[in-house]
């Protein structure tokens, strides 16, 4: 990707949704093939990737595969295999965590650097640039500051930024999160994530104090950048990721359209930036991205540290507000709207919140309009009692619209290249030149006798209108130029087959000048690694990723965490967001605190779910929040998933780690 142009990122559980992302407007999509997908039940044949990627070409879109696991020794060779079938399926890039990877025998497709990698430091941004990653997701937590200086430490002609924009957020540094692993033996960095983060915890201080009763205090809100796009784009960011290889075709198709629309608006007061593909896109809906599931909103760190960044009272999707109950009747509840033009309907899902403020759903079976404006009488599909505390007053939400969702069960979008066509009179007859945005041309001929129109003054236009009728195909006429001795009248049905002569061959130029994007070379001699020194945090997980840091000069290697070397008390999840900042109960703010940061320690607290028991502890000089625990005797019990011998100490030192 060239430094001026910008990237529309959007994920794809399977090549339909894929294809409709890029219908819908992404420059380039990403998808997990058969394994290693660090998604489990979000797998795809290679046979079905080649299918989206023969699509996404066709607008110069571009796919990416996510191959974003750790690896066992056993499994490199698999790997290397599926590598190379990526890569005769015509797959970009393949994203990757796993560094021994690079040790391999892969083919030369390019290498993105995962969000799994943890690049929140110019330092690790800029080795991983020059070991060959020629894209790098950053880090979710980054502020813009903290972008614009991971983007001076590297070069935009060899290295792309890559930022998520929207969807869910992981509460840890990505890479970073081992409770998964060591409550379940399911490993997050093995794609298989239990996510403990949206289960909700008793709080205590060091005191033993309940500080919080059934808080999700780990469960994030997600994250839109909507309003900060110019200042990502002004920091250095150039591909924007949205979040989503579990999401429904909806979701996919809104939030893509959605940044889409918000893309070719910057797009149109910037000249000086690009696209990264070809095409327009025309939608049949209006984007919304509060009627997809959603824990409502935050931009998260991008502005800095914000207080509100948390779904601490459900991690469900409670909806927008849409009016309060009037009645509760036996099999009913009657509901006045508080705009008097909303229309409920049948399947709509609704919600409300209890008394102890859980979130209750309330699915229609039926709805009725009572005649008056604004006032509406439906039946929920459950029992009535089961509604805990569903009384006259409460307000209620709407979290499922399906007037809205039906809608995006059509055709919703249209994608279409910019095509001029031009009508030449040769000696033998008559050539059709077509030429698209991108420069791409083809041109078909008709051997004919022309004959003059008998009505000259419509004849050209005639001519015009039947040559811009490009019907179903990716393209759209911009204009249609005639260069004939004279106004000429020519059939329809010679008309026709040259039209779609010449547009077929214009597609097949299209996709004859496609290329790939080239593979990056490391640095020789390779660079040293920014530490000489790597814990469990690093997740070297094979012996070839354990050879990889040795060659950049690390001297200490520990195994990955899923190893099971470490089976004492150790962080399970570093994160940036912090519980007892959330909570109002941060040292520096409180009243008459004016220490600065990294003076002022915060006391551990406690995380408690059933027999669960999670010590949180607070490093506030880089505002970092550890959950510290260990590994359970069951899952020390059911033995190593990979039986790793690395250095435990320095070479010619008998000191431990």
């Amino acid at each position: 990707m060239l430094p001026h142009q910008l990237e529309l990122l959007s994920p794809a559980r399977d090549a339909d949704i894929g294809i409709e992302a890029v219908n819908h407007g992404a420059d380039a999509v990403y998808i997990g093939g058969p394994s290693f997908g660090a998604r489990t039940s979000a797998d795809n044949s290679v046979k079905e990737i080649t299918r989206l990627a023969k699509h996404a070409h066709r607008f110069g879109s571009r796919i990416f595969t996510t191959m974003n696991t750790i690896l066992r020794d056993d499994e490199l060779e698999p790997a290397r295999k599926l590598a190379w079938q990526l890569y005769d399926a015509g797959v970009d890039a393949l994203i990757i965590q796993d560094m021994g990877l690079l040790e391999i025998d892969l083919p030369p497709i390019q290498l993105h650097a995962s969000t799994q990698t943890d690049i929140r430091t110019p330092e690790k941004a800029r080795f991983l640039q020059d070991v060959g990653l020629s894209q790098i997701v950053l880090a979710r937590e980054l502020t813009l500051q903290q972008i614009a200086d991971i983007r001076a430490a590297t070069d935009p002609e060899r290295c792309t930024l890559e930022f998520f924009i929207h969807g869910a957020l992981c509460v840890a540094y990505s890479g970073q999160c081992f409770i998964s692993h060591a409550h379940t033996g399911r490993s997050a960095n093995r794609g298989d994530c239990s996510q403990a983060c949206r289960l909700p915890y008793e709080v205590k201080d060091s005191q033993g104090r309940i500080v919080a009763h059934d808080k999700h205090v780990l469960s994030m809100k997600d994250n839109n950048q909507s309003e900060n796009l110019r200042a990502l784009i002004d920091a250095g960011a150039r591909s924007f990721k949205i979040e989503g290889r579990y999401k429904d075709m909806a979701y996919v198709k809104n939030i893509t359209a959605h940044y889409r629309v918000l893309f070719d608006q910057i797009l149109e007061e910037r000249p000086e930036l690009a696209r990264a593909s070809s095409g327009e896109c025309t939608f049949h809906f209006q984007p919304d991205p509060d009627q997809n599931f959603n824990r409502e909103f935050t931009d998260y760190f991008v502005q800095g540290r914000q207080q509100d960044i948390g779904a601490f009272d459900t991690p469900k999707n409670p909806g927008r507000p849409i009016g309060y109950v009037t009645q509760v009747g036996p099999n009913f509840v009657e509901l006045e709207t508080d705009d008097p033009a909303t229309v409920i309907h049948n399947g709509d899902g609704l919600c409300y919140l209890d008394l102890q403020k859980e979130l209750t759903g309330l699915q229609i079976n039926r709805a009725e309009s009572t005649g008056k404006p604004g006032l509406w009488r439906v039946f929920p599909k459950d029992a009535m009692d089961s509604f805990k505390d569903l009384r006259k007053g409460v307000q209620v939400n709407r979290n499922r619209d399906m007037d809205w969702v039906r809608g995006l069960e059509k055709k919703s979008a249209e994608r279409r290249i910019c095509a001029w066509l031009k009508l030449d009179q040769t000696p033998e007859g008559l050539s059709l030149t077509a030429t698209d945005e991108d420069g791409h041309s083809a041109t078909a001929t008709l051997p004919c006798k022309l004959e003059p129109a008998n009505d000259p003054a419509q004849a050209d236009a005639k001519l015009r209108d039947n040559l811009a009728r490009l019907g179903e195909t990716i393209f759209q006429p911009i204009d249609v130029a005639l260069n004939l001795s004279g106004p000429r009248f020519v059939p329809t049905s010679l008309l026709n087959p040259l039209r779609r002569e010449a547009i077929e061959a214009l597609e097949a130029a299209r996709a004859a000048a496609w290329t790939r994007l080239p593979r990056a070379k490391p640095v020789d001699p390779p660079v040293a690694y920014p530490e000489d020194t790597l814990t469990y945090l690093a997740n070297v997980f094979n012996h070839k990723a354990h050879d990889f840091y040795a060659k950049h000069g690390v001297k200490v290697i520990a195994a990955a965490y899923e190893s099971h070397e470490e089976a004492g008390e150790v962080s399970l999840m570093i994160t940036k967001h912090c519980v007892r900042f959330s909570l109002s109960l941060c040292p520096k703010q409180a009243k008459g605190v004016t220490g600065v940061q990294g003076t002022v320690k915060a006391e551990p607290m406690q995380l408690i779910n059933g027999n669960q028991k999670l010590t949180l502890r607070f490093d506030c000089k880089p505002c970092e929040m550890h959950v510290v625990g260990k590994m359970r005797p069951s899952v020390l019990k059911a033995g190593q998933t990979s039986p790793l011998k690395f250095y435990r100490t320095r070479p010619g030192s008998t000191i431990p780690l």
